[in-house]
């Protein structure tokens, strides 16, 4: 049974080196490219795909996971497996959360990615290692591992925005956000805002 893929990536080497790759399998089809997240929601609602392999970072407008959750929400989707360069907690959560089938980090082999693939098609996911290991740790250790919600707070805090702001951003009460913050400090065993940010980032929580 020939798997149906749609190339979601803004750079067209990357895109060209996917389906160099992608073509030696014989049951694989490239069925379309796009390079931006709204085209491929777009041919993804067009139909005729069963796998869409999905950057997360598009540069201006929308977001690898904001295009994943809209993909996932429509009945009969095609799987989305993340394909990204990013391992942060952040970055996965997020995509998890959108729906993501699979999270495959870029530098992963060729027999790796044809293997994802295979499985997101199935219906399975398809995690690479490290990534599994990472939300292995989280479950294993909740207490410690910062929610979706206090790594959203923290990455507007690393962009520098104010309590006010962020209550704005995220539609939460000035008095949620610091509870937020009190939390993070908690976890991170940190006491200021500076420190926190550092301390997320050195672990691999937030993109640097």
């Amino acid at each position: 049974m020939t798997v149906r893929l749609l190339l979601a990536d803004d750079h067209p080497v990357v895109r060209a080196g996917l389906r160099a790759v992608l073509d030696a399998e014989p049951d694989f089809e490239i069925a379309a490219e796009a390079a931006t997240a709204e085209r491929a929601v777009a041919l993804a609602a067009a139909g005729g795909v069963d796998v869409v392999l999905m950057d997360l970072q598009f540069g201006a407008g929308m977001h690898g996971s904001e295009a994943t959750a809209a993909i996932a929400a429509r009945p009969g989707a095609p799987r989305v497996l993340v394909l990204t360069t990013y391992d942060t907690d952040a970055d996965i959560l997020a995509a998890v959360e959108a729906g993501a089938s699979g999270y495959l980090l870029k530098d992963a082999p060729p027999e790796e990615l044809a293997a994802a693939v295979r499985t997101a098609a199935s219906g399975q996911s398809a995690l690479a290692p490290a990534i599994a290991h990472r939300l292995m740790h989280r479950m294993r250790a909740p207490a410690e591992a910062l929610s979706r919600r206090e790594l959203e707070v923290l990455q507007l805090v690393r962009d520098g925005l104010s309590n006010q702001r962020i209550s704005k951003e995220l539609f939460l009460s000035q008095a949620t956000v610091k509870s937020h913050l009190v939390h993070i400090y908690a976890k991170l065993g940190v006491d200021s805002r500076t420190a926190a940010v550092a301390a997320a980032t050195a672990r691999g929580l937030m993109r640097r």
